[in-house]
């Protein structure tokens, strides 16, 4: 028995092309219907999760939602003008005219960093703040806090014995660092205007890492972004029968308060929300989604489409994030406009004879759509450099690609990449799925390797969300950045 997907194409090239490779539909499908059809009499057949068919009401798209625009604003970067590590272990040494600075804690002598800026040129209300120092030689799983200092000290005096105490608590703290990848701290609520500002970097784990001093290829930097958030107005109405599906993965942690920075672009853009996975840190337990994930992007759970990551299953069979989403579907499909959407799950077994894909095979043969969009965390094609490709994911890409689907969402790699359309076998292919990997919800940055041939956009210091216009012969994308960063990536297509 073979399981048959056809969809009606526009130009009559593409529709030959279609239907010859339906009819040449891969082995693995063939395989999981004689699964299905062979089973002898009194056995179970797989379980298959429900299709959900409708979506809360709050999900509709207003006719003329009413957003605030992103301010017109002006940027300053400043250079260090002062920089120094000081260590425990030489209470009395200066080490201000080293290429690094450098943090430690724990149970070893303790290293501390310090880095002071004078600023310049501030005529307007400082919007945002970000100290921005370089990681070179080591990654670390759990990074410094940042905290302000009295700034009356010398680069070439300063020494463990006669640094300044702290005079702020912690401002900003970070997990994960790579190497070779700028890490930004969100300082807005020290900077209030022209002046000098002294910054101690200190660790609370005994993790190290080590940065760029002024006298490094990468000296620390301090970007100020300037201007007031004007009155919100109406946004332009719709194309008539589009929906704005946005989202992003790899979300929040009671560590910092990136996602709340996230989630503030949610406020102000209407739809449907999607997430990629990895919603909370670090285990996905009912306690972190309460108090981590709960005040941030919570507060959109009424209109949120969620899957789950690797962290929600750190927690026995992923009992935080059912528990937090209503005991949601493992795995689900929805209508949004006129696409079918598929909510996938990578943690659970994704083979091809595994209940999941059975379900995903009826389904696409049950409702076929010119325009298609599955989500899942782990993705199949990867540039980063932290987890890169994973085939574990053929099957669902491979299945995808032959029912012509038209774009996947991943995260897991905590960056954005964008790829060209592929076929099965990851090369381009004007017909073929465009992946984006939007890990990029606020918990930190991963870097990349070589970038695969069919990457085509990436970013790796941006926190934001990917906006998706879906509409009803094609979509526009376009990642949102969060207040004070500028990297940014849109476009447009048409369904096949």
């Amino acid at each position: 028995m073979m399981i048959r997907i056809k969809r009606t194409r526009h130009r009559n090239s593409r529709k030959t092309n279609w239907i010859l490779r339906v009819v040449c539909i891969p082995v693995l499908m063939i395989t999981v219907s004689l699964l299905l059809s062979c089973m002898p009499p009194g056995s179970s057949t797989p379980s298959v999760s429900p299709t959900v068919t409708t979506l809360p009401s709050s999900t509709s798209v207003p006719e003329t939602p009413t957003i605030t625009p992103e301010p017109t604003s002006t940027s300053l970067t400043f250079v260090t003008e002062a920089d120094a590590r000081v260590e425990e272990s030489e209470p009395n040494e200066n080490f201000g005219n080293s290429e690094r600075l450098r943090v430690d804690n724990g149970d070893d002598p303790d290293i501390e960093s310090f880095i002071r800026f004078t600023v310049i040129g501030v005529s307007d209300t400082v919007r945002n703040a970000q100290l921005r120092v370089y990681a070179t030689d080591n990654s670390t799983n759990n990074g410094p806090a940042v905290y302000s200092t009295d700034a009356l000290w010398a680069e070439a005096e300063i020494t463990w014995n006669t640094r300044p105490a702290r005079t702020s608590d912690a401002v900003d703290n970070k997990d994960h660092i790579d190497t070779e990848t700028w890490v930004a701290y969100d300082v807005t609520s020290l900077v209030t205007g022209n002046g000098t500002f002294s910054f101690l970097l200190a660790g609370d784990s005994s993790n190290s890492v080590v940065l760029s001093s002024r006298e490094g290829s990468h000296p620390p930097q301090l970007v100020i972004t300037l201007g007031s958030v004007p009155t919100p107005t109406s946004s332009p109405t719709l194309p008539a029968g589009a929906v704005t599906f946005v989202g992003a993965g790899d979300i929040s942690t009671c560590s910092n308060d990136n996602d709340e920075s996230t989630a503030r672009l949610l406020d102000a853009i209407p739809g449907t929300i999607f997430t990629t996975g990895d919603n909370v840190y670090s285990s996905g337990t009912m306690s972190q989604y309460t108090n981590c994930y709960n005040p941030t992007w919570g507060r959109h759970k009424a209109r949120t489409m969620p899957v789950p990551g690797n962290h929600e299953y750190q927690t026995s069979g992923a009992a935080g994030y059912f528990q937090y989403f209503n005991n949601i579907s493992s795995y689900y499909a929805y209508e949004l406009g006129s696409w079918r959407i598929y909510a996938l799950n990578s943690e659970i077994d994704v083979s091809a004879g595994s209940p999941q894909v059975a379900w995903l095979l009826a389904d696409l043969a049950a409702n076929p759509r010119q325009c298609v969009l599955a989500y899942w965390h782990q993705p199949r094609w990867s540039s980063g450099r932290n987890h890169s490709s994973d085939s574990n994911y053929q099957t669902l890409w491979q299945i995808l690609y032959a029912a012509g689907a038209e774009v996947v969402l991943n995260g897991h790699e905590h960056n954005y990449e964008r790829f060209a359309p592929m076929n099965a076998d990851g090369e381009a292919d004007p017909l073929g799925l465009r992946e984006f990997v939007v890990g990029t919800g606020g918990r930190s940055f991963y870097g990349f390797d070589t970038p695969l041939p069919s990457s085509e956009v990436r970013n790796s210091d941006t926190y934001g969300v990917l906006k998706l216009t879906l509409r009803e012969t094609g979509y526009d994308w376009e990642f949102v950045p969060v207040a004070g960063s500028t990297f940014t990536d849109s476009g447009s297509t048409n369904c096949h």
